[in-house]
Protein backbone atom coordinates (compact mmCIF):
# COMPACT_ATOMS: atom_id res chain seq x y z
CA UNK A 1 0.00 0.00 0.00
CA UNK A 2 2.78 2.43 0.95
CA UNK A 3 4.49 1.81 -2.40
CA UNK A 4 1.41 2.92 -4.35
CA UNK A 5 1.28 6.14 -2.30
CA UNK A 6 4.61 7.17 -3.91
CA UNK A 7 6.33 7.25 -0.52
CA UNK A 8 10.12 7.68 -0.61
CA UNK A 9 11.49 4.89 1.59
CA UNK A 10 14.58 5.38 3.76
CA UNK A 11 16.88 3.10 5.73
CA UNK A 12 17.95 6.00 8.01
CA UNK A 13 21.55 5.65 6.81
CA UNK A 14 22.32 8.76 4.80
CA UNK A 15 25.10 7.20 2.72
CA UNK A 16 22.58 4.69 1.37
CA UNK A 17 19.50 6.91 1.47
CA UNK A 18 20.79 9.90 -0.48
CA UNK A 19 20.58 8.17 -3.87
CA UNK A 20 17.17 6.67 -3.06
CA UNK A 21 15.77 10.00 -1.87
CA UNK A 22 17.07 11.93 -4.88
CA UNK A 23 15.68 9.32 -7.28
CA UNK A 24 12.29 9.36 -5.56
CA UNK A 25 12.13 13.16 -5.65
CA UNK A 26 13.14 13.21 -9.31
CA UNK A 27 10.20 10.92 -10.04
CA UNK A 28 7.93 13.42 -8.30
CA UNK A 29 9.27 16.22 -10.50
CA UNK A 30 7.77 14.45 -13.50
CA UNK A 31 4.47 13.71 -11.78
CA UNK A 32 1.65 14.94 -14.06
CA UNK A 33 -0.71 16.03 -11.26
CA UNK A 34 -0.41 18.43 -8.34
CA UNK A 35 0.94 16.75 -5.22
CA UNK A 36 1.73 17.31 -1.55
CA UNK A 37 5.03 16.04 -0.16
CA UNK A 38 5.04 15.62 3.63
CA UNK A 39 8.38 15.67 5.42
CA UNK A 40 8.87 15.28 9.18
CA UNK A 41 12.25 16.90 9.76
CA UNK A 42 12.71 15.49 13.26
CA UNK A 43 12.95 12.03 11.75
CA UNK A 44 11.10 10.18 14.50
CA UNK A 45 8.38 10.64 17.10
CA UNK A 46 9.00 12.72 20.20
CA UNK A 47 9.74 10.96 23.48
CA UNK A 48 11.48 12.30 26.57
CA UNK A 49 14.43 9.98 26.07
CA UNK A 50 14.90 10.94 22.43
CA UNK A 51 14.57 14.61 23.34
CA UNK A 52 17.29 14.32 25.98
CA UNK A 53 19.67 12.69 23.50
CA UNK A 54 18.80 15.20 20.79
CA UNK A 55 19.56 18.14 23.08
CA UNK A 56 22.92 16.60 23.94
CA UNK A 57 23.69 16.70 20.22
CA UNK A 58 22.48 20.31 20.04
CA UNK A 59 24.79 21.27 22.91
CA UNK A 60 27.74 19.52 21.27
CA UNK A 61 27.10 21.42 18.02
CA UNK A 62 26.59 24.75 19.76
CA UNK A 63 22.94 25.01 18.71
CA UNK A 64 20.15 26.51 20.85
CA UNK A 65 18.26 23.84 22.75
CA UNK A 66 14.64 23.13 21.90
CA UNK A 67 12.08 22.49 24.59
CA UNK A 68 9.27 20.85 22.63
CA UNK A 69 10.98 19.49 19.50
CA UNK A 70 13.83 17.24 18.51
CA UNK A 71 16.74 18.65 16.57
CA UNK A 72 15.70 18.67 12.87
CA UNK A 73 17.57 16.48 10.38
CA UNK A 74 18.83 19.04 7.88
CA UNK A 75 20.34 16.84 5.15
CA UNK A 76 17.07 15.31 3.98
CA UNK A 77 15.32 18.68 4.03
CA UNK A 78 18.10 20.35 2.02
CA UNK A 79 18.06 17.61 -0.63
CA UNK A 80 14.26 17.81 -0.83
CA UNK A 81 14.33 21.57 -1.37
CA UNK A 82 17.08 21.27 -4.00
CA UNK A 83 15.33 18.47 -5.87
CA UNK A 84 11.88 20.08 -5.94
CA UNK A 85 12.97 23.66 -6.61
CA UNK A 86 11.20 25.20 -9.64
CA UNK A 87 8.51 22.53 -9.25
CA UNK A 88 7.15 23.22 -5.78
CA UNK A 89 6.18 26.82 -5.07
CA UNK A 90 6.17 26.86 -1.26
CA UNK A 91 6.76 25.04 2.01
CA UNK A 92 3.87 24.92 4.47
CA UNK A 93 5.19 24.77 8.02
CA UNK A 94 2.56 23.22 10.30
CA UNK A 95 2.40 23.01 14.09
CA UNK A 96 -0.39 20.88 15.55
CA UNK A 97 -1.65 20.85 19.14
CA UNK A 98 -4.61 19.30 20.92
CA UNK A 99 -6.50 21.24 23.55
CA UNK A 100 -6.37 20.44 27.26
CA UNK A 101 -3.15 18.45 26.75
CA UNK A 102 -5.15 15.65 25.14
CA UNK A 103 -3.17 12.72 23.82
CA UNK A 104 -5.16 11.45 20.82
CA UNK A 105 -4.96 7.83 19.77
CA UNK A 106 -6.58 5.83 17.00
CA UNK A 107 -8.18 3.66 19.67
CA UNK A 108 -9.75 6.78 21.16
CA UNK A 109 -11.17 7.74 17.78
CA UNK A 110 -12.44 4.18 17.31
CA UNK A 111 -14.18 4.44 20.68
CA UNK A 112 -15.89 7.68 19.65
CA UNK A 113 -13.81 10.09 21.73
CA UNK A 114 -13.73 13.71 20.56
CA UNK A 115 -10.45 15.57 20.13
CA UNK A 116 -10.13 19.32 19.55
CA UNK A 117 -7.11 20.34 17.49
CA UNK A 118 -5.50 23.70 16.72
CA UNK A 119 -3.26 23.94 13.66
CA UNK A 120 -0.82 26.78 12.96
CA UNK A 121 0.24 27.00 9.31
CA UNK A 122 2.75 29.31 7.67
CA UNK A 123 3.29 29.52 3.92
CA UNK A 124 6.95 30.04 3.06
CA UNK A 125 7.80 30.67 -0.63
CA UNK A 126 10.53 28.29 -1.74
CA UNK A 127 12.68 31.12 -3.07
CA UNK A 128 13.09 32.34 0.53
CA UNK A 129 14.85 29.11 1.49
CA UNK A 130 18.63 29.16 0.80
CA UNK A 131 20.04 26.81 -1.83
CA UNK A 132 23.39 26.25 -0.12
CA UNK A 133 23.38 23.19 2.17
CA UNK A 134 24.88 24.95 5.18
CA UNK A 135 22.67 28.03 4.85
CA UNK A 136 19.62 25.80 4.37
CA UNK A 137 20.53 23.91 7.55
CA UNK A 138 20.84 27.18 9.49
CA UNK A 139 17.48 28.30 8.10
CA UNK A 140 15.83 25.06 9.24
CA UNK A 141 17.29 25.32 12.74
CA UNK A 142 15.97 28.87 13.00
CA UNK A 143 12.55 27.67 11.83
CA UNK A 144 12.43 25.07 14.60
CA UNK A 145 13.45 27.64 17.18
CA UNK A 146 10.45 29.70 16.05
CA UNK A 147 8.22 26.62 16.21
CA UNK A 148 9.41 26.03 19.75
CA UNK A 149 8.42 29.57 20.74
CA UNK A 150 4.98 29.05 19.14
CA UNK A 151 4.60 25.86 21.16
CA UNK A 152 5.58 27.68 24.34
CA UNK A 153 2.96 30.36 23.69
CA UNK A 154 0.30 27.75 22.99
CA UNK A 155 0.95 25.97 26.28
CA UNK A 156 0.72 29.27 28.16
CA UNK A 157 -2.26 30.88 26.40
CA UNK A 158 -3.94 28.12 24.40
CA UNK A 159 -3.53 30.15 21.20
CA UNK A 160 -1.06 30.73 18.40
CA UNK A 161 0.17 34.12 17.13
CA UNK A 162 -2.10 35.91 14.67
CA UNK A 163 -5.81 35.75 13.98
CA UNK A 164 -7.52 32.38 14.27
CA UNK A 165 -9.49 31.10 11.29
CA UNK A 166 -12.28 28.60 11.87
CA UNK A 167 -13.26 26.85 8.62
CA UNK A 168 -16.99 26.74 7.99
CA UNK A 169 -18.60 23.33 8.31
CA UNK A 170 -19.49 21.82 4.96
CA UNK A 171 -22.66 19.71 4.95
CA UNK A 172 -21.69 18.04 1.66
CA UNK A 173 -18.79 16.31 3.41
CA UNK A 174 -21.19 14.71 5.89
CA UNK A 175 -23.69 13.81 3.17
CA UNK A 176 -20.96 12.23 1.06
CA UNK A 177 -19.79 10.15 4.04
CA UNK A 178 -23.34 9.06 4.88
CA UNK A 179 -23.98 8.03 1.29
CA UNK A 180 -20.91 5.81 1.01
CA UNK A 181 -21.31 4.43 4.55
CA UNK A 182 -24.90 3.44 3.77
CA UNK A 183 -23.99 1.95 0.41
CA UNK A 184 -21.10 -0.12 1.74
CA UNK A 185 -22.86 -1.26 4.92
CA UNK A 186 -25.98 -2.42 3.07
CA UNK A 187 -24.60 -5.84 2.01
CA UNK A 188 -23.36 -6.48 5.57
CA UNK A 189 -26.71 -5.53 7.11
CA UNK A 190 -28.59 -7.61 4.56
CA UNK A 191 -26.38 -10.63 5.19
CA UNK A 192 -26.80 -10.25 8.94
CA UNK A 193 -30.58 -10.02 8.57
CA UNK A 194 -30.59 -13.20 6.47
CA UNK A 195 -28.54 -15.05 9.09
CA UNK A 196 -30.86 -13.96 11.90
CA UNK A 197 -33.94 -14.95 9.94
CA UNK A 198 -32.46 -18.34 9.10
CA UNK A 199 -32.51 -19.24 12.79
CA UNK A 200 -29.23 -21.19 12.58
CA UNK A 201 -27.46 -20.90 15.93
CA UNK A 202 -24.26 -22.28 14.42
CA UNK A 203 -24.19 -19.57 11.75
CA UNK A 204 -24.87 -16.83 14.30
CA UNK A 205 -22.20 -18.19 16.65
CA UNK A 206 -19.59 -18.33 13.88
CA UNK A 207 -20.47 -14.79 12.78
CA UNK A 208 -20.27 -13.42 16.33
CA UNK A 209 -16.94 -15.15 16.90
CA UNK A 210 -15.59 -13.76 13.63
CA UNK A 211 -16.62 -10.22 14.59
CA UNK A 212 -14.91 -10.56 17.98
CA UNK A 213 -11.69 -11.78 16.33
CA UNK A 214 -11.74 -8.92 13.81
CA UNK A 215 -12.42 -6.36 16.56
CA UNK A 216 -9.58 -7.63 18.75
CA UNK A 217 -7.22 -7.81 15.77
CA UNK A 218 -7.97 -4.24 14.67
CA UNK A 219 -7.49 -2.90 18.19
CA UNK A 220 -4.18 -4.71 18.55
CA UNK A 221 -2.91 -3.35 15.24
CA UNK A 222 -3.97 0.17 16.19
CA UNK A 223 -2.29 -0.21 19.58
CA UNK A 224 1.03 -0.76 17.81
CA UNK A 225 0.85 2.82 16.48
CA UNK A 226 0.96 4.37 19.97
CA UNK A 227 4.02 6.51 20.69
CA UNK A 228 5.32 4.39 23.57
CA UNK A 229 5.46 1.43 21.21
CA UNK A 230 7.11 3.37 18.41
CA UNK A 231 10.53 3.13 16.82
CA UNK A 232 13.66 3.19 18.99
CA UNK A 233 15.39 5.31 16.37
CA UNK A 234 17.10 8.18 18.16
CA UNK A 235 17.80 6.26 21.37
CA UNK A 236 21.31 5.56 22.62
CA UNK A 237 20.79 1.82 22.21
CA UNK A 238 19.88 2.32 18.58
CA UNK A 239 22.84 4.59 17.92
CA UNK A 240 25.28 2.04 19.29
CA UNK A 241 24.16 -0.43 16.64
CA UNK A 242 24.84 1.98 13.80
CA UNK A 243 28.24 1.71 12.11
Amino acid sequence: MWYFLEIVFCKRKWEEDRKTVVQGLQNLRDYPEHFWFLIHCEGTRFTEKKHEISMQVAEAKGLPKLKYHLLPRTKGFAVTVQSLRNVVSAVYDSTLNFRNNENPTLLGVLNGKKYHADLYVRRIPLEEIPEDDQECAQWLHKLYQEKDSFQEEYYKTGTYPGTAIVPARRPWTLLNWLFWASLLSYPLCKGLANMISSGSYLTLTVFALLMVIVSVGVRRMIGVTEIDRGSTYGNNENKKKQP
